[in-house]
């Protein structure tokens, strides 16, 4: 009784493990906790995953009374900014834990490809459900055959395209632009079914590219273009919201049995307030970060009547190469989730 009396005294003293580590953005750990683990995060600490990140670590702390610590580690400093390193690292234990876009799982998981099926989704609620209900549970499962522990998924607001000089408003304009994607083939297909020219590209090396014009835009949700100050060498923003993507929130296998059994449901109850917190906050800042684009000088698109109904059938048109990869009944249940 007098040791957990003490945890509690000490825990309303300094704040539980909310403190930020001096120089680095590093979540500090407490000195008494008896599970200590390190979160990798790809972006830095005050961008949106960042701040999810700190925010997940605060309420497990909370909720196990600080006996489980996570210390959060951002700009991709654990896994040398190799996003495909971090998913081997997670899996191997070398890393505790990582929040990672799904759409750099697909590599290893072909059923993550299916949150990304372009136009899939007609909304953030519906985005929500699935990434939340019973498709989310199978793709969270289907990653304990690599030694990860997935906790939950939370939303990343809908890819758009802008581009430098080229407005897109109907189906036509996408043809023989060159639009930077990642390096996922779905993307690739999907802009050359519309025409575009898709170039595989590191993110680190899209700002160049673009202010060289040896591209003439990029695809990304709008926080993206207005965190990198993409406004200065793109002229539009075009509203397609072409397909989805979202952040798994993950331990490692090894990392999760370190955890004492009875706080597992505690570090799941966090992982699932966190994601409804930042779910929401994400959606309203959208049309905030809209308009400061707009205020930074950019010209917002929309597509002309009839043009969304042209693209989605396009678009839609290559979800039957895909069947085999996420797999026909998967294909099939996530197709009947969204129609009902």
């Amino acid at each position: 009784m007098t040791n957990t009396i003490t945890r509690r005294r000490m825990m309303a003293q300094i704040g539980g493990t909310a403190a930020i580590a001096s120089g680095f953005g590093l979540q500090a750990r407490p000195v008494w906790a008896a599970t200590s683990l390190r979160l990798a995060v790809p972006d830095p600490a005050e961008s949106s995953v960042g701040r999810a990140a700190t925010r997940f670590a605060e309420l497990v702390s909370e909720k196990t009374d600080g006996e489980v610590a996570i210390q959060v580690f951002p700009d991709g400093l654990l896994f040398g900014k190799d996003q495909n390193a971090a998913v081997n690292q997670l899996g191997s234990g070398a890393l505790d834990g990582l929040i990672l876009a799904s759409s750099v799982y697909a590599s290893f998981e072909p059923k993550m490809n299916a949150i990304s099926l372009p136009y899939l989704f007609s909304d953030y609620d519906q985005l929500r459900a699935y990434l939340g209900g019973a498709p989310g549970q199978q793709l969270l499962a289907s990653l304990d055959r690599l030694g990860i522990h997935g906790l939950g998924f939370f939303l990343r607001t809908f890819r758009n395209v802008t581009t430098r000089d080229t407005p897109i408003t109907t189906a036509e304009d996408f043809s023989g632009v060159t639009l930077r994607t990642p390096n996922n083939p779905l993307f690739v297909s999907l802009f050359k079914a519309l025409g575009a020219n898709p170039t595989p590209m590191a993110f680190s090396e899209v700002y160049s590219a673009l202010q060289l014009k040896a591209i003439d835009g990029q695809e990304n949700p709008v926080e993206v273009p207005w965190n990198n100050r993409l406004y200065e060498v793109q002229g539009h923003l075009n509203m397609t919201q072409h397909l989805a993507d979202s952040f798994l929130v993950a331990l490692s296998g090894q990392a999760w049995d370190k955890i004492p059994e009875a706080h597992h449901a505690a570090v799941e109850e966090a992982a699932a307030e966190m994601i409804t917190e930042h779910d929401d906050e994400e959606i309203a800042q959208e049309a905030e970060i809209i308009e400061k684009l707009k205020d930074a000088g950019m010209q917002v698109n929309q597509f002309a009547d009839g043009e969304l109904a042209r693209v989605q059938d396009i678009a839609r048109g290559i979800y039957a190469d895909y069947e085999d990869q996420i797999g026909a009944e998967f294909m099939a249940e996530s197709l009947a989730f969204v129609q009902n």
